[in-house]
């Protein structure tokens, strides 16, 4: 967004460090957006702060709003559950509510996630292959739609928080005819994540491999499947929907069928980069209302916004994470 001449302000109190530990710690990537972003400002502010977002925003006044901020991982929302639903919940709402006093008229993308379906996919009729499972139901070829129920599911907490913030969101898009969008994430990943067990399956992946570490696989044979996609092509549908947005939209934003992968299946990518073999260990128990196979149908999104696609592919975000891993483990070690 810096490149398409926007001035950034963000938005971070390190809360992922809090979530997840000294590994989930974001502030290396802080410094990566000072030192490559001219005249990018930050704020060290918690989005639960209602007076302290209300106040940054109407000195602001943003062309736009891209509100990424969450406690993203189903497995840590059961352990805190009041942060979980105060940050995904609440901090949408005080967003959404500052932005429409402050500037209305000023697009608001909201990432959502896929885990607002709950584990409704898993009852659409599969198929086992070697290495995968995979949708058995011609409906489904192209993936989930937008259409999809998110209804009669188990959600997990997390998956709870961010059905209410999906809900306000689109509201707040018809009630008060704001240009917003929710976008139902996938697997989002690329060389700048910070994964960890919890939250991050390609790049913690990656990094289990490349330090030698062993990768628990939760259940579902290990051949449980997602959709992948770069940060850039999320951000360059951002752009495209700022350009020409809309109100109360929904978008199921990820890799679809071409950069879906299952875990055996991203083992064997790593492993043909990095020369090492993955260890990893089963555990039959697979996590609380875990998908399956889940990738995107990107049918609606391409309709609406024909100048936008898919132009990283799973190949090359294999490659990115892997560079970008070794390259962030050598500067640790100097």
């Amino acid at each position: 967004m810096a490149r398409s001449g926007y001035s950034i302000f963000g938005i971070d109190n390190n809360e992922r460090a809090v979530f997840f530990g000294p590994e989930g710690d974001t502030r290396w990537s802080l410094s990566r957006l000072k030192q490559s972003i001219p005249g990018y400002v930050h704020a060290d502010l918690d989005i639960r702060d209602r007076a302290g977002i209300q106040r940054l925003l109407a000195e602001i006044r943003p062309d736009a709003i891209v509100h990424t901020a969450a406690q993203p991982s189903h497995d840590r929302a059961a352990a805190i559950p009041f942060d979980d639903f105060e940050t995904n919940a609440v901090g949408t709402l005080n967003l959404l509510e500052a932005g429409r006093q402050a500037c209305p008229e000023s697009p608001f993308v909201h990432m959502s996630t896929n885990k607002v379906y709950g584990d409704l996919p898993n009852t659409i009729a599969m198929k086992e292959l070697p290495n995968r499972w995979d949708y058995d139901d011609p409906r489904f070829e192209q993936g989930i739609p937008e259409t999809f129920s998110i209804d009669q599911s188990k959600h997990s907490l997390f998956g709870a928080s961010k059905v209410a913030a999906d809900v306000m969101v689109q509201e707040y898009g018809r009630y008060f005819n704001m240009p917003t969008c929710c976008l139902r994430g996938g697997c989002l990943t690329g060389p700048n994540h910070s994964g960890v067990e919890l939250h991050g399956f390609l790049s913690y992946l990656v990094r289990c491999n490349v330090e030698g570490r062993e990768y628990k696989i939760f259940g579902y044979k290990g051949k449980q499947v997602r959709d992948n996609i770069h940060s850039q092509d999320v951000a360059n549908f951002i752009v495209e929907f700022c350009k020409a947005p809309r109100a109360g939209e929904v978008y199921n934003i990820g890799g679809g069928k071409e950069n879906s992968c299952s875990i055996w299946e991203a083992f064997s990518a790593v492993e043909k980069l990095t020369g090492k073999p993955q260890r990893s260990t089963y555990l039959e128990q697979n996590r609380i209302g875990d998908h399956i196979c889940y990738y995107s149908d990107l049918r609606k999104m391409k309709s609406h916004y024909p100048k936008w696609t898919i132009t990283r592919t799973l190949e090359n975000v294999f490659e990115e994470i892997v560079q970008a891993w070794h390259e962030r483990l050598a500067q640790a070690v100097s």
